[in-house]
């Protein structure tokens, strides 16, 4: 029987940029062999669920310009508790149990970088995001 752990790393994406070093920080070498993994395997859902937070806040974000879309993007990931919160939680839930025990070890600055990734990933989808999506009658 393959365990939880083996069938979760075998789902994930590899990212051959992100550089692992002998001398690199114990927080930099999680965020690249977990966490930059984790958030490109998560990012559709993402997506759909930055989507969904732009739905539920009366579709505002888009009758803003470009430079305020990317604000509201960094307003929802670094002010909006419960928006972050879920995310982390979206994230986390694809750990192992290893990993999860060496996030507890530093979680608030392992959040920090998650959710910079996060805006990083969602700023550089800003196109997918600027439109809203057609309801195809059924």
């Amino acid at each position: 029987m393959i365990s939880r752990t083996d069938h979760l790393l075998a789902l994930r994406p590899q990212i051959r940029s992100a550089k692992i070093y002998d001398n690199m920080g114990s927080d930099e070498r999680f965020q690249n062999t977990t966490m930059r993994p984790v958030i490109k395997l998560q990012h559709p859902l993402l997506i759909a669920v930055f989507k969904n937070y732009i739905r539920k806040h009366k579709n505002v974000f888009y009758d803003l310009s470009l430079e305020k879309q990317l604000g509201y993007i960094d307003n929802a990931i670094h002010k909006d508790t419960k928006f972050r919160n879920s995310v982390k939680g979206m994230l986390i839930g694809q750990f192992t149990v290893e990993e999860y025990e060496i996030y507890i070890q530093n979680s608030s600055a392992l959040n920090k970088r998650m959710m910079t990734i996060v805006k990083e990933r969602l700023i550089d989808s800003v196109q997918v995001l600027a439109e809203p999506d057609i309801l195809k009658a059924v």
